[in-house]
């Protein structure tokens, strides 16, 4: 199931994709109107802490949406809404894999990639959505840099969470974009200002549950700015999989549903290029994940 979030005339709501359609079935409007069920979450993070109990919820409102004779009056089209982050706020902030590509780690001037996790996190407050126009922050920054990203989307409360039970607590994948300040990076020796500006975290377009992608670690990752592929990797090429990630993280936070895991980005980074190629004011990237779609966003 592909589900988004979403907002029109001041109406805040999420869905999944309608089938063959370019719209999106509002499944708030569905429960409201018709009482499908006894209870329905009004918050998508309340409801992915019920796993794939909400997504049979969800589809038994779009069932009885069809039923009805009048299904096209719960569906938004897309063309008519404003897009958010399937996941609007996070738990807690946004948990991040530093050099998890062999080549990325090397054209960041690292001569070997880590032996052990690196982790660095990003604010709530950076999320944005697909379709977002983006600032570069340009009073700040001089040197904003994208790195497309598989983002993990946690569905269960856990600690210390064995490898081999990780997927248990996996409650589906987006795409991220992590933008990145690398002057100020550089600056504060840290990574959280450099990466936790306004809008430095578009998740999007879709939330797509883990059934419809049974393989995380065979993705294709592209990013292109104003067409020009920049980056092209696959999952595959990840050090720590997926389940690997989930397992660490575990041993020293505790996951929460709604909780998101960036895993790191492969190689063709602006920083990366000679001359380095640096975000500006006009700028289109977009971040393709097999599976999940594309990520758009502008930059002002």
């Amino acid at each position: 199931m592909k589900i988004l979030s979403f907002k029109l005339g001041g109406h805040v709501s999420f869905g999944p994709k309608v089938k063959k359609e370019e719209a999106v079935w509002d499944v708030l409007a569905i429960q409201n109107e018709l009482q499908v069920l006894p209870s329905f979450s009004s918050s998508i993070v309340d409801g992915i802490a019920l796993g794939f109990d909400f997504v049979e919820q969800i589809r038994k409102l779009v069932e009885a949406a069809e039923k009805s004779d009048r299904a096209n009056s719960f569906k938004r089209e897309f063309t008519v809404i404003e897009w958010l982050s399937p996941i609007p706020r996070t738990p807690k902030n946004i948990m991040c894999i530093g050099k998890n590509y062999d080549e990325h780690a090397k054209e960041m001037g690292a001569e070997a990639a880590p032996t052990d996790v690196m982790v660095f996190t990003k604010s709530p407050t950076a999320i944005a959505a697909d379709g977002q126009t983006i600032s570069i922050h340009a009073d700040l920054s001089s040197k904003m840099d994208y790195e497309g990203e598989l983002a993990i989307v946690i569905g269960k409360r856990g600690k210390n969470i064995p490898k081999n039970l990780a997927y248990d607590y996996v409650f589906g994948y987006t795409i991220a974009n992590d933008l990145t300040a690398r002057d100020l990076q550089e600056k504060h020796k840290q990574f959280f200002l450099g990466k936790s500006l306004d809008g430095t975290c578009p998740l999007g377009p879709y939330l797509v549950t883990k059934d419809e992608i049974p393989n995380p670690q065979d993705l294709t990752v592209v990013t292109k700015v104003n067409d020009e592929v920049r980056q092209n990797g696959s999952t595959k090429d990840m050090m720590f999989t997926v389940e690997s990630l989930v397992s660490i993280l575990s041993q020293h936070v505790t996951l929460e549903p709604g909780d998101v895991i960036l895993t790191g980005t492969p190689a063709g980074v602006g920083k990366g290029m000679n001359p380095p190629q640096f975000l500006k004011a006009g700028d289109t990237v977009k971040v393709s994940i097999q599976g999940i779609g594309t990520l758009v966003n502008h930059f002002e």
